[in-house]
């Protein structure tokens, strides 16, 4: 188990899902620029209406604006998902990043020595017996089903659009010198260039889902997050990953949050 890491605070959940989160500083970062996230209601008819929200940012544009804006998406996200009226979990949520990306970019041009600031914003929401998500930037969700582990969010990246269009493979993405080029991020610029799915993913018991900054995937292959949540229980798993990311030298920080479903 990881020696190093910073605990993450205990969440209330309601029985059926398992929620493991951890936050760490790397090895080489003086501050950590990731955020996360983790609601649901206190009250039985919303939470059958709204259901379960998570999120990991991993901000950008220096020590304090990196800081700011990936606490500004998460705060925002959550209040306007709880607070905003409807049945409808994918269109909550994806208006709920737009009022967070406003929201950064407002505080930026409010705080000039903050110009630049932006995050990443990976977020689901689990409702309905299916998975919901809108995503922005090179964090990412994986769905882990049956012994597979499959990446679900595609990565706003410069390297990301080579693998798209065959120019390279991802084997060689994983070592491209431009690999954390962001082309899409939350707060940047004017339009706010979202993925979300078609039509939300039926869940099944025993599925896991791994929320994770860069610092976790750009050191740790999908084949050895998939072992780790195979083999350990979930904070122990996510202990271990983050653990194996440090020892290959834990670049940037480290943000993981593993749901297990029942």
């Amino acid at each position: 188990m990881a020696k190093n890491v910073q605990r993450a605070a205990r969440v209330k959940v309601r029985p059926g899902l398992q929620v493991s989160i951890q936050s760490d500083l790397g090895c080489q970062r003086a501050n950590n620029e990731d955020s996360y996230g983790y609601w649901e209601p206190d009250e039985d008819s919303a939470f059958e209406a709204k259901g379960r929200l998570a999120i990991v940012a991993d901000g950008m544009g220096g020590y304090e604006g990196g800081q700011e804006a990936s606490r500004l998406a998460v705060e925002s996200v959550i209040q306007s998902y709880r607070d905003l009226p409807g049945n409808d979990p994918q269109e909550a949520l994806l208006a709920s990043l737009r009022a967070a990306h406003e929201r950064i970019r407002e505080h930026g041009v409010a705080h000039p020595h903050l110009h630049g600031m932006g995050t990443t914003c990976t977020a689901v929401v689990l409702a309905h017996g299916s998975l919901f998500y809108a995503h922005v930037g090179d964090s990412r969700l994986y769905l882990i089903r049956a012994g597979q582990i499959t990446q679900v969010t595609r990565d706003h990246s410069y390297v990301g659009r080579l693998v798209e269009s065959g120019v390279i493979s991802h084997a060689e993405a994983e070592h491209h010198p431009h690999r954390n080029i962001l082309t899409a991020a939350m707060g940047t610029s004017t339009d706010l260039v979202m993925d979300s799915p078609a039509r939300p993913e039926p869940l099944q018991s025993r599925d896991a889902l791994i929320l994770c900054s860069d610092g976790l995937w750009g050191q740790v292959r999908d084949p050895e997050i998939l072992h780790a949540v195979q083999t350990s229980d979930g904070d122990d798993a996510v202990l271990d990953l983050i653990e194996l990311a440090r020892e290959r030298g834990g670049p940037d920080n480290i943000t993981i949050q593993l749901l297990r479903m029942s």
